[in-house]
């Protein structure tokens, strides 16, 4: 899994979050998105890589500029279920 995160300007608002995440959420198969407009920040989860450019142009076609990204592999955390289910 991968996870996407893009530094995003012009997002004042809860609405403005959820217009961005509508806009990726239809541009690509993502597991989750999340966007907070007091971080002026976007993460993405994805299963599989995708273009960061056009990710970027994406959220950049909502009239919210994306002003940068960077990626990472992405391992979900368990929590204590995955935890006890280590010993069997």
């Amino acid at each position: 899994m991968w996870k996407y995160t893009l530094k995003v300007d012009g997002m004042m608002c809860g609405m403005c979050e959820s217009h961005v995440n509508d806009a990726v959420r239809k541009a690509f198969p993502v597991k989750k998105v999340t966007s907070s407009h007091s971080k002026g920040e976007t993460v993405v989860l994805t299963e599989t890589e995708i273009d960061a450019d056009a990710l970027k142009n994406a959220i950049n076609a909502t009239g919210y500029q994306a002003l940068s990204v960077s990626h990472e592999p992405y391992e979900e955390k368990k929590g204590l279920r995955g935890w006890f289910s280590k010993g069997k």
